[in-house]
């Protein structure tokens, strides 16, 4: 890496660390936000912005305002408050990878609906940037665990959300408790009185920065979005790709690795499919490129970088499987097709907690994304069906098989068989061990499901309250047991008719494994909502999990190599007699999150199960809702 940036946020006197952070990002050319916020906010001036969410404003003040963290201070110096914890999650996530060449920056986020503990514990570490919901912020400030003394900046993100949620009087008053000298940076999609009364209050001198949202996407491509729930997206990719008329498509996925088992699962599903990411060298990237135009390939998977300039008329698709992280990004994804006058179609998977990035799109493009459904097992079947036939019928060369025509001839006449028997069994030889067809029953009930669970996600605003997620919350445990685990999977709350299976990890009690720890690893490794996780049981020295049953192999193998408490997973189909021997120790009867004391000598060890009560203390409850 050398010293010179050729990206375009050179020119805005960002320092070297985050332009190189930029450059290896994709990051070439400053949003309208980031070109007029960021010098403002390099120079230590108030800025109070005016723009839509998708527009990039994240980045607009949190590397000015990064360039000024000092690293070798461990205490709060920037204070971001957000109106949703997910919003506050998706910002420190921002920050900790623009971060990621400032050694000693350190992020943690604080919102409503957490275990405090280890809040509490990020807190102790000093961390220079704090992203949290007003309501824990409070919390936190009252409690004494959160220091404002050092606070040199303070951003108000979606201040007319936080308006509109209620939180206006806790922002001013958590304004109050921070020094006069601190920089403000205020950022609101509309500008009510009351946020403007904020500005006048809290803003010395602001530079006002108003960005206008502009109509973006061709009206010649269809815009759809999938609610992401019951199949992983993985099999919808497949179901898409097998029922949609397309002449090549396009899929876009956030990380590297992604692109490779997305391509490997779609070749092993019989589509001509390759990666497109930046390890891949470039002269094999062109080649790529070169074949998809001269119809060699079918399909791309790419990340955004890997896929800037690229130009393929042919593209008829583009998926966006994992949902871009702002408007401009989605943009330019799906001006992929629609080129030259054709029609385009782009579709988007989104996640109970991504609709809100869904209509954020929506509103800056001012275009309709319409919902599509899963097709169904039955079109999949008869598209299968209609496949099938027809590589039987194009292998119909009468001179080719003469050799296996003599061969069937002569099984006929040495064994009582019928012909159509013999066929149906070289059928089955060819199509090997997965089975051609989806279980149509099965498939229903699936889908009768997820639809049930995408109304109740559309109905739940989990981010008004802790109050809500906690009454929402799944127990995943069992009541303790001396005994192993059984080799049953146990029904899936909520989804009581979904086909689970059993599996054991070799981690457990004695590795500090806690069932967070496992559902995070998971969740996060195999692109799979926590909600589809069932029962766990953590003993000694292994564990046990339900999954949904018929995951696909690509995942199996990222999971068995992904590291919980430093140590691989592992993970495979649980059976009794693969338990490994006891370290001689018995697990304790200790909650999910408190202490115990030992238990006595016993076996394997008690299992530790999920739904035990928590013994961390938790804040008395408020009449207020807490964000």
């Amino acid at each position: 890496m050398t010293d010179t940036i050729s990206t375009g946020f050179a020119s805005l006197g960002l320092p070297f660390p985050i332009l190189r952070t930029l450059e290896e990002l994709g990051y070439e050319t400053p949003s309208a936000i980031q070109e007029h916020s960021i010098p403002p906010l390099l120079e230590g001036k108030d800025v109070l912005g005016m723009a839509q969410t998708g527009t990039g404003k994240t980045a607009a003040f949190a590397l000015p305002i990064l360039a000024r963290t000092q690293a070798d201070f461990k205490s709060p110096q920037v204070l971001v408050l957000a109106p949703t914890r997910e919003l506050a999650q998706q910002v420190a996530e921002a920050v900790k990878t623009y971060s990621r060449h400032m050694p000693g920056i350190e992020v943690t986020a604080i919102y409503g609906g957490a275990d405090y503990g280890s809040q509490l514990r990020d807190l102790k570490r000093g961390p220079q940037w704090v992203v949290g919901t007003p309501g824990r912020v409070m919390d936190h400030l009252r409690r004494g665990t959160l220091s404002l003394a050092d606070i040199k900046a303070v951003v108000l993100d979606e201040a007319d959300e936080m308006l509109r949620m209620g939180f206006i009087d806790d922002v001013n008053w958590i304004l109050e408790q921070t020094p006069a000298s601190r920089q403000v940076a205020l950022f609101s999609a509309t500008m009510p009185r009351e946020i403007q009364r904020v500005a006048e209050t809290h803003l010395n001198n602001p530079v006002q920065v108003k960005i206008e949202t502009k109509t973006t996407t061709n009206d010649k491509i269809r815009q759809r979005y999938w609610f992401v729930g019951g199949a992983h997206k993985n099999d919808a990719l497949l179901r898409i790709a097998e029922t949609e008329e397309f002449d090549a498509m396009m899929v876009f996925v956030r990380t590297k690795q992604a692109t490779e088992e997305v391509a490997e699962f779609m070749v092993s599903n019989g589509f001509k499919c390759s990666p497109l990411n930046g390890d891949i060298p470039q002269a094999q990237r062109e080649k790529a490129v070169e074949r998809l135009k001269a119809g060699q390939l079918d399909i791309i998977v790419a990340t955004d970088v890997a896929a800037r300039g690229l130009d393929v008329e042919r593209i008829s698709h583009v998926i966006n499987y994992d949902i871009p992280q702002d408007t401009e990004s989605y943009v330019h994804r799906i001006g992929r097709t629609g080129r030259a006058g054709r029609n385009g179609e782009a579709i988007v998977f989104v996640r109970g907690r991504e609709k809100r990035m869904l209509r954020d799109i929506e509103r800056a493009t001012r275009q309709p994304i319409e919902e599509m459904p899963l097709p169904s097992a039955e079109m999949v079947n008869e598209k299968r069906r209609v496949m099938f036939q027809a590589r039987v019928l194009d292998s119909l060369h009468p001179e080719k098989n003469k050799v296996y025509r003599e061969m069937i001839e002569k099984i006929l006449s040495e064994h009582p068989v019928d012909a159509m028997d013999v066929a149906a069994a070289i059928a089955r030889m060819v199509q090997g061990d997965k089975p051609l067809f989806i279980d149509e029953q099965e498939d229903a009930r699936a889908q009768k499901r997820a639809q049930e669970q995408n109304s109740r996600e559309s109905r739940d605003r989990p981010e008004r309250g802790e109050r809500r997620e906690r009454s929402g919350e799944r127990e995943r445990g069992a009541p303790r047991s001396k005994m192993p685990a059984s080799a049953s999977p146990m029904p899936l709350k909520g989804n009581p008719d979904m086909a689970m299976a059993r599996y054991m990890v070799g981690i457990g009690y004695d590795d500090g494994l806690k069932p967070g720890n496992l559902v995070g690893a998971i969740a996060n490794e195999a692109d799979l909502e926590s909600r589809f996780i069932g029962h766990i049981e953590i003993f000694e020295n292994y564990s046990v999990i339900d999954l949904p049953a018929g995951m696909p192999e690509p995942v199996m193998n990222t999971l068995r190599k992904a590291r919980v408490c430093g140590r691989p997973l592992s993970i495979k189909t649980y059976k009794e007699s693969d338990i490994p021997e006891s370290t001689g120790r018995s697990a304790p009867p200790r909650r999910a999150g408190g202490s115990g004391k030992p238990g006595g000598a016993g076996g394997r060890g008690k299992p530790r199960s999920s739904n035990d009560s928590r013994g961390d203390s938790r804040p008395p409850q408020r009449k207020r809702r807490e964000a």
